[in-house]
């Protein structure tokens, strides 16, 4: 057996729809809390700068090229002085999809529409972070991980039309489909989160490296704990589908064959080259004695990441986990541009939450809710600062 069998071993079956949403019914109404303060904050903000906090969460940067998408499909491009070439087709299909569909079938605009999903999908995220913490530690310490998610620095962007909120939760419950069994579903889902953003890519590997070491656990054990079957092969099969099918029909349409999408992230000077030029942006820092002080928050920001992902190793998180929040961790820190958008890029890695998260869960129930409140507060006051600056988050 595996770690994560030993430790679930004996579990009750899994509950059904109305009992699941009842033991997740403190997460969710925490999360709601937590992102309604940061809503409040948000727009006292923006009223006191003379902004449209709407507008902020639904009409900038990214915002606008999928509602684009949505409205007139692919094909528009920008192109800037330097040469640069700003294509949609950087953007992955799934939330325009669906802000399409909301527009049809409503009287919402599409930027209503995606705003409407990211609010849903980041209530689906927070319960499916909920459930995989939950199944792998139990249910405080699942509340005390929705609850950090929440709270993180840049959660106002878990609220905007982005795609970030509709990635993680797919994600989560793919994850927690792999840790549960639900072989078809974990492949399916890990589909769609490959429609949703590049890093998909991270969904896939996780459920590939489930089924491989649940084949070779097999192959050690002489077949004594069941062999893996065809519920296996079709959720390993199932899984890259939905990347793979975008980045083909990405190539196919600009006539540069499997790797065109490269070509389409280098127009917006966006690619992996090892976390070199993010190096050298954090070195540029300490030109000056301002930005040292910038560039010393970096280097421990990323020497925290690093951490917790060492404690998430001792801890033995199951092994999908471990995939899945390195990876997206090293594509985040490893892209070589869009710096500023580096912490909403890592925002999926939920995972690495566990760790905080199982230490907050130790704490009393009045002191844990005193620092979710206090950080909370930090994190509203944060994200309307943030969203209300120049740059794109």
């Amino acid at each position: 057996m595996t770690d994560l069998e030993t430790r679930t071993a004996g579990r009750p079956g899994a509950p059904g729809p109305s009992g699941a949403l009842r033991r997740a019914a403190p997460a969710l109404l925490g999360y709601a809390a937590v992102r309604a303060l940061g809503l409040l904050a948000l727009a006292l903000w923006s009223a006191a700068r003379d902004k449209s906090a709407y507008s902020l969460l639904t009409a900038r940067w990214d915002s606008l090229w999928y509602t684009r998408v949505a409205e007139l499909g692919y094909g528009y491009e920008v192109r800037l002085p330097n040469g640069d070439v700003h294509s949609n087709l950087a953007f992955f299909p799934l939330l325009p999809w669906l802000e399409r569909l909301g527009a049809a079938v409503s009287p919402l605009s599409y930027a209503d529409a995606g705003f409407v999903v990211s609010l849903l999908a980041s209530l689906a995220a927070a319960w499916g972070i909920f459930a995989v913490a939950d199944h792998v530690y139990g249910p405080r310490a699942g509340v005390c991980a929705a609850l950090l998610w929440a709270v993180l620095p840049v959660g106002v962007v878990q609220s905007m039309a982005y795609s970030e909120s509709l990635f993680t939760a797919l994600a989560a419950w793919s994850l927690y489909a792999v840790l549960t069994g639900r072989w078809v579903t974990a492949g399916t889902l890990a589909a769609l989160a490959g429609l949703t953003r590049p890093v998909g890519l991270a969904v896939t590997a996780a459920v590939w490296v489930a089924v491989l070491t649940a084949f070779a656990r097999s192959r050690r054990e002489g077949g004594a704990g069941g062999a893996p079957g065809a519920r296996h092969l079709l959720g390993m099969l199932l899984a890259p589908l939905g990347a793979a099918g975008y980045v083909l029909w990405v190539g196919h349409r600009t006539g540069k064959g499997p790797l065109g999408y490269l070509d389409v992230q280098a127009g917006w000077r966006n690619g992996f080259d090892g976390g070199a030029a993010f190096a050298r942006f954090v070195a540029g820092k300490f030109t000056s004695f301002p930005g040292a002080l910038a560039g010393v928050g970096l280097i421990v920001g990323v020497a925290l990441l690093i951490w917790l992902y060492v404690v998430c190793v001792r801890q033995r998180q199951p092994l999908p986990l471990l995939v899945y929040a390195g990876i997206v961790t090293v594509l985040a820190l490893c892209a070589s541009s869009y710096f500023g958008s580096k912490p909403r890029l890592l925002m999926p890695a939920f995972p690495l939450l566990f760790p905080l998260a199982l230490g907050l869960a130790r704490l009393r129930t009045g002191r844990a809710a005193a620092v979710v409140c206090a950080v909370a507060a930090v994190s509203a006051v944060y994200g309307a600062f943030w969203l209300n600056g120049s740059g794109p988050p």
